[in-house]
């Protein structure tokens, strides 16, 4: 008998590259209202779940156990009977070491709903992006995964040395590091000759990932003297040998890069992901609506006032119309207004609507925009001259005499914005004659994070590349990470935005590596993967 609408879902996280998460995994955690996880898989799949569901750490890092397997089948049975939609989430697969099984029994045995997603295996995944794949016509047309850290000391083991030294073509041992020097000598000892190749990958799948061959009768010193540590996997076998001609993700351009994002998305970051690199994901601002609705709703109930509105951002985009749509104002209301927007992106945002685009500025600085909007001004007035010449009418009075040049009298701008923004371009449009309003449209808030991980990642030195698209993404960034921010952040190549992201950066005393010319996401990823092949070789 199930109790209520309680269910399970024993999901498979992948090895480590979330690109190896499966699609039904990703369709399981986005409608979890609890989630059990452990220690071993990317916690960027974490960012795929609702923030308004329960997360549970249930450990289990090198031996050290945050929760006990009895106290983490009690939560999973406690959260399914309440109802609760749960998805235990662990690395690799659930049913390949991973006690999925005995999870799985306990929730049989009480009655409970659960299904079990499974996951692409270490023991599959870690060769393959070493190159090594575990079966071959020519070398081996069977193989077997044990685990590595069976207990030397039992006087019985659970495994059959004696046929699994010689009757398996290629063997896959997890979680080997630890007991490596018994477990090659039990192979030899079986009958596995003692120059069979081997291969310890350690992070398979990761920027970090690291491979060591040799044989069985050197693996064990070539591991001790490299200082390979767990987690690893090894593969016994002659399909090792294929390495050489086969090994592929170490070649990747941004191979060993961890890049780490500090804004909302991974927007305009993929081609990175693409070239080998792991973006981390770790948002310094999260975008919320304004306090109150006030001054943007006085400025759409007279829209029509407008000469331009303005849109610096696709973030101001989504929550003005938003806005726009909740008061029931047709969109039509905006016919006649011309649209300038900063960067193609939020153009392309604009154009969502059947909107077209009027201006899109060379210069994103205040600077450049003031010259667009006077030069736009004044092909206007230049045009309604020619017309009215054409059409012999007698000059109108207020253009007896041109505009002078670099002004703006009477021009009306709508710029939504968010709460914190410059001022410079709203004064300098004032001082050209201009009127100007800056409704708050949204807000850039710092999220609630504690960033562990995140802080051991960059002490650890496995971060490369940090990049900041705002002055309030570094410095939010600064704020969540404590005294010891800049110290970490010395230790990565930093890119940034735009000059006032620069300037906040070198106030804090770092040096900013990476500026692409164009302030946009894309140039910025440009410019990481020129600063990557230039340090290639260092």
């Amino acid at each position: 008998m199930s109790h209520g609408k309680g269910i399970v879902y024993l999901v498979g996280a992948g090895p480590g590259d979330i690109g190896l998460l499966t699609v039904k995994g990703l369709k399981c955690l986005q409608k979890a209202e609890v989630v059990i996880y452990d220690f071993h898989l990317n916690a960027q799949i974490l960012n795929y779940i609702s923030r308004d569901a329960e997360f549970i750490y249930a450990g289990k890092r090198g031996g050290h156990h945050t929760m006990t397997q009895d106290e983490i089948n009690a939560e999973i049975v406690a959260k399914a009977k309440k109802g609760k939609t749960v998805c235990r989430l662990k690395g690799g697969d659930p049913f390949v070491f991973g006690r999925g099984g005995e999870e799985a029994q306990v929730l049989a045995k009480e009655g409970i709903r659960f299904e079990v997603v499974p996951g692409v295996s270490s023991s599959v995944a870690a060769p393959a992006y070493a190159g090594i794949p575990l079966t071959h016509r020519l070398y081996s047309s069977s193989f077997a995964v044990i685990p590595g850290y069976e207990d030397t000391t039992k006087e019985e083991s659970a495994i059959d040395w004696s046929k699994l030294a010689t009757g398996v073509g290629t063997l896959v041992f997890l979680m080997a590091v630890k007991n490596i020097s018994v477990l090659t000598q039990k192979l030899i000892e079986n009958g596995r000759d003692p120059d069979t190749p081997v291969a310890v990958i350690r992070w398979g799948t990761r920027p970090d990932q690291r491979t060591l061959q040799g044989s069985l009768k050197d693996i064990a010193d070539l591991v001790r003297e490299k200082d390979i540590r767990p987690p690893a996997v090894m593969v016994v076998g002659d399909v090792v040998n294929l390495r050489q001609e086969l090994k592929w993700y170490e070649l990747k351009p941004m191979f060993g890069h961890r890049i780490l994002v500090t804004r909302e998305h991974m927007e305009g970051f993929g081609e990175l992901e693409e070239l080998g690199a792991e973006l981390v994901l770790f948002s310094t601002v999260e975008i919320v609506p304004p306090v109150s609705w006030d001054e943007l709703d006085s400025c759409i109930e007279k829209i029509g006032s407008y000469e331009w509105v303005i849109f610096t951002s696709a973030n101001g985009v989504k929550y003005f119309f938003s806005r726009l749509f909740e008061k029931g104002i047709d969109i039509r209301e905006l016919k006649g207004i011309r649209i300038c927007a900063i960067g193609t992106k939020t153009a392309a945002r604009i154009r969502k609507f059947g909107l077209k685009v009027d201006l899109i500025p060379e210069e994103f600085r205040a600077e450049g925009l003031i010259e667009a909007f006077t030069k736009e001004s004044r092909r206007q007035q230049a045009e309604g001259r020619s017309r009215e010449s054409a059409k012999n009418i007698p000059p109108s009075a207020s253009n007896l005499e041109p505009r002078t040049s670099n002004r703006l009298d009477g021009v009306r701008f709508l710029l939504p914005r968010a709460e914190v923004a410059r001022e410079i371009f709203p004064e300098k449009v004032r001082e050209l004659g201009g009127v100007i309003d800056v409704p708050v449209t949204y807000r850039a808030v710092k999220p609630e994070y504690h960033g562990k991980r995140l802080r051991r990642f960059l002490k650890e030195g496995r971060v490369t590349i940090a990049t900041f698209t705002s002055a309030a993404t570094f410095n939010n960034f600064r704020e969540i990470m404590g005294e010891d921010a800049d110290e970490l952040l010395g230790k990565v190549a930093i890119a940034v935005i735009g000059p006032v992201t620069a300037k906040a950066v070198e106030k804090a005393g770092l040096k900013v590596e990476i500026m692409p010319a164009l302030a946009t996401v894309e140039a910025m990823a440009e410019e990481i993967k020129k600063w990557a092949g230039r340090n290639a070789s260092n």
